[in-house]
């Protein structure tokens, strides 16, 4: 058998126990990454069945266990327990998410609205937010921001101060101009890898083709074929409203002047200064991570292929 797939297959596994996400064969191979990524080789085709075959082969089992369908590294399996709990309540957040996508599809300058995070990967717990990436319209990416703010303020649906849970956490907008992610690293891969669209399925597939990147770490990555089951359509009467509110907001002098005050708050935020934070704002795109998760999963990740070797 190849070593190559063997050591891609524990590679995957392992990055996973990281999120506390155990696997099926399926998702082995649908999420598989390339251990070598850094370099410009690419792999041939990978099949299910390979993938089945390699995760029974004597030179992995000693590291991985399987339990109801789920692999994950030995003495892991309370993860299938929690994953099937975290996807009840995933399932049951996005239903709630759904009226927010609704109302939010009236809002102008909205082009797509997409479940990121945890809850994307139906492995969010109890007490987690709700993680969206919006696209705007290009030119009213401040526009939009503010629109999308206080729509969601109004519902009592936006995450701030102690209010977390079941809101939503406005941490990433792009432009329809700018939808290929700026940080091209295995946590993004898999982050937008997972992502699902709430509304704007035509938008979606023109952000899958501008992430192609991702199937350099990633070689099952393919674009969707079908629309996502629960995927909000759009309306008549949402196309309606944003169309006046696009005509009435046009000028390009509001853009300009949201831009200058918000360029102002978030530069006098401590946590846009703090180490190892990313926060980007722009006219392409803003980004809102003050404690970006990738950096610790990474490091958890090569901790745990180190332990594997010895």
């Amino acid at each position: 058998m190849s070593d190559k797939l063997n050591k891609n297959i524990l590679a995957t596994i392992t990055y996973y126990d990281g999120l506390n996400f155990p696997l099926t064969a399926f998702e082995v191979w649908k999420y598989l990454i390339r251990s070598d990524y850094y370099t410009l080789n690419k792999d041939e085709k990978i099949t299910i069945a390979q993938v089945v075959q390699h995760l029974h082969d004597k030179n992995i089992i000693k590291f991985i266990d399987h339990l109801n369908g789920f692999y994950f590294l030995v003495g892991r399996k309370e993860l299938v327990t929690r994953r099937i709990g975290n996807a009840k309540l995933s399932a049951e957040k996005i239903r709630k998410l759904h009226f927010v996508a609704k109302v939010l599809r009236f809002v102008p300058f909205v082009r797509m609205i997409g479940i990121t995070g945890a809850l994307a990967m139906k492995n969010a717990r109890m007490e987690s937010d709700w993680d969206l990436l919006i696209v705007t319209k290009y030119k009213k990416i401040w526009t939009c921001r503010t629109l999308v703010t206080v729509v969601l303020h109004l519902l009592g649906k936006r995450r701030h101060g102690k209010h977390v849970a079941n809101r939503v956490c406005l941490n990433f907008f792009v432009t329809d101009q700018s939808m290929e992610i700026i940080t091209k690293d295995l946590f993004s891969a898999n982050e937008y890898m997972f992502l699902f669209p709430l509304y704007g399925q035509e938008m979606y597939t023109k952000f899958q083709i501008k992430n192609r990147w991702i199937k350099n770490m990633k070689p099952s990555y393919a674009l969707s074929d079908i629309e996502p089951l629960g995927t909000v359509a759009d309306s008549f009467w949402a196309r309606l409203f944003r169309d006046i509110g696009e005509n009435i907001l046009l000028w390009d002098w509001i853009e300009h002047w949201l831009k200058k005050i918000e360029s102002k708050r978030i530069s006098l935020n401590p946590k846009t200064h703090q180490e190892g934070s990313l926060i980007y704002a722009d006219d392409d795109a803003l980004i809102f991570l003050p404690t970006p998760h990738g950096p610790k999963i990474f490091e958890k990740f090569k901790e745990k292929i180190e332990q594997l070797k010895g």
